[in-house]
């Protein structure tokens, strides 16, 4: 393991062989109440300005603040209120009186990974001669560091390096635990230093190294292909940690990426010599009581902002995280004595702020922001608004709720596109036609139900909005087919939906053994009475995603598969315009109210 020194800073701390005093295990942290009285004199008042999950989110959205008469809508969110925010929040840090006389003021802008995520907002930048417009919008932010997330690799490593390619090399992105090696266009990136295990940010004449982690689950989430994982957390952020102290480092932040904000807070419990945790990819509302939070959000009562956590080493270490789509700027403020021990976090100061055009934290947009992202991106998805390609009689269930639990309609829609797919461009590929299909709840994204009436080209992007690909494997044996059905029928994101067939389980069945029955749509048996009664092999239809083994379908791992040249969302699409000739009928798709293809038992 190395640190690499960020490109902001013109010597290397590791050469120059500098010493000061490490962080001291067990330093003491003020109690909440007492944030700025415990500044020394000679000491550095850091504020760390972080974010994460912006995953394409460039546009505002609206909220609605009160009710009745005194109700008044706003924008929140989007690009450019953010950047804004961001940079106002930047400046006030290192103006107006200090925390205490003597002290100095530092800020630093860490972005926590999920930089994008496939949607119609991101096809804006695919089109033909377009710029990359979530790369714009990260480059005005002006962060100093940034950790991979999970999506970040959802189109792929080669897309990630696109991305990378058109970033300001101002930002160094941190990722103790991947390698990239077996990626050559991303290892570039790493030769170059753009990627380091950990870099060191200088900021008024100060020294804060930073370390990034990202979720061992990377391989089973997303397209990450020959990027390998090390699941070692915690030996590897303690070890980075103890190099940039003996580079004199004595202020060390963990950005990492771990999908919920609870394996930040069981990490942080592991750790030694690390400062602050900034976690990522769980979406959590973190706040303290009386904190502002934009309309709509809950604030969980079990965590405060930000989370004081006992390290391993002893010391209370703060552990912060925002909800992501560009929705709050997080602002932790740190204080520390002159040798670099914490002796305080200030409650008073740190907070989330939303990011909003009304109320005390309102902003206007940046200018640049809006005129080159929002509104090239808006026109896009405008166009894609007014392009109708069917209507439906029927409300469709898209509800996360439903859609990973049950049966649905849209679900069923979803999956019989696919199936229909697999079976048009099967011969021409040279593949078995598909008898079946499988689609994960987790893929399809809009959480919504989508009422009757006109169905729009910008409908088929929310429903799936991954860049997955129409697949099918030929000749998945039986037993690996019923297995994909059991683990389908477990409530979760990989909960499946499925074309082709129709079964019932036992919800309280062990594990293993729920598939109680299963027919195909032609009405042949595949389980009777809990027992695989067909012999042979199935072919099945899905997206590349799952037949790559990943959601939890290891049953799918080295099974042979044929990727069709068709996305999901252009299957869909064709399905509906061309198969169901622009109508999706009532009588084909009703409300599931009673269930004929995933059927419980109790």
């Amino acid at each position: 393991m190395s640190i690499a020194i960020s490109r902001r800073i013109a010597a290397s701390v590791i050469a120059s062989g500098a010493m000061v005093a490490t962080v001291a295990a067990g330093a003491a942290t003020a109690a909440p109440g007492e944030g700025r009285k415990a500044a020394d004199k000679g000491g550095f008042t850091l504020t760390v300005l972080h974010a994460n999950d912006t995953e394409s989110a460039l546009l505002p959205i609206t909220r609605t603040y009160g009710s009745g008469e005194d109700a008044v809508i706003a924008e929140v969110a989007g690009a450019a209120m953010f950047t804004e925010l961001l940079q106002q929040q930047r400046d006030a840090a290192v103006t107006g009186p200090p925390a205490a006389p003597g002290t100095k003021r530092g800020v630093i802008t860490i972005h926590g990974g999920d930089l994008y995520l496939p949607s119609a907002q991101l096809d804006a930048s695919r089109q033909e001669g377009a710029p990359f417009y979530d790369a714009l919008a990260f480059n005005a932010a002006g962060w100093d560091v940034s950790a991979i997330g999970n999506h970040d690799f959802d189109l792929g490593p080669e897309f990630f390096a696109d991305f990378l390619a058109q970033v300001d090399q101002s930002t160094t992105f941190v990722a103790a635990n991947l390698d990239f090696s077996g990626e050559p266009r991303l290892q570039a990136f790493v030769d170059d230093g753009t990627i380091v295990d950990a870099t060191v940010v200088q900021e008024r004449g100060e020294r804060i190294g930073v370390i990034g982690l990202t979720t061992p689950e990377l391989s089973s989430l997303t397209s990450s292909r020959n990027v390998a994982v090390d699941p070692d957390l915690a030996g590897i952020a303690n070890a980075q940690a103890e190099l940039l102290e003996k580079a004199g480092v004595n202020k060390i932040i963990l950005v990492s990426h771990l999908q919920d904000i609870d394996n930040e807070i069981a990490l942080a419990a592991e750790l030694e010599n690390i400062d602050v945790v900034v976690g990522a990819g769980g979406g959590e509302v973190m706040a303290s009581a009386g904190d502002e939070i934009l309309p709509g959000d809950t604030r969980n009562p079990d965590y405060s902002y930000p989370q004081m956590v006992t390290a391993a080493d002893g010391a209370d270490v703060p552990v912060v995280t925002t909800s992501g789509l560009y929705r709050y700027v997080g602002k932790l403020v740190v204080q520390f004595d002159r040798d670099g021990n914490v002796v305080s976090v200030d409650d008073l100061a740190s907070r989330p702020i939303p990011v909003t055009s009304f109320g005390p934290d309102a902003v206007k947009p940046d200018a640049r922001v809006l005129r080159t992202v929002e509104q090239p991106v808006a026109e896009f998805v405008e166009s894609l608004q007014e392009t109708v390609v069917a209507t439906t009689e029927v409300p469709l269930d898209g509800t996360r709720a439903s859609i990973r639990s049950k049966e649905t309609n849209l679900g069923n829609l979803v999956t019989d596109a696919l199936l229909s797919e697999g079976q048009r461009l099967a011969a021409e590929n040279g593949v078995t036609p598909p008898q079946v299909a499988i689609q994960n709840g987790g893929g399809i994204r809009n959480d919504s139900v989508i009422p009757a009436g006109d169905l729009t080209l910008f409908d088929t992007y929310s429903i799936v909005p991954f860049p997955n690909f129409v697949s099918v494997a030929p000749a998945l044996p039986v037993e690996a087919f019923v297995a994909a059905v059991e683990h389908g029928s477990v409530s979760a994101g990989s909960f499946a939906q499925v074309a082709g067939f129709s079964y019932t389980y036992d919800p309280a069945a062990p594990v293993g053994s729920r598939v109680q029955s299963l027919t195909l749509d032609d009405g042949t048996p595949v389980v009777a009475e809990g027992e695989i009664v067909y012999s042979g092999t199935i072919s099945l239809a899905s997206i590349d995603f799952l037949l790559r083994g990943q959601d939890g379908y290891t049953m799918f791992a080295g099974q042979p598969f044929t990727v069709l040249p068709s996305t999901q969302q252009a299957a869909l699409t064709g399905y509906l315009v061309e198969t169901l000739g622009g109508v999706v009928s009532a009588q084909q798709y009703p409300a599931v109210t009673t269930p004929t293809r995933i059927v419980p038992l109790s």
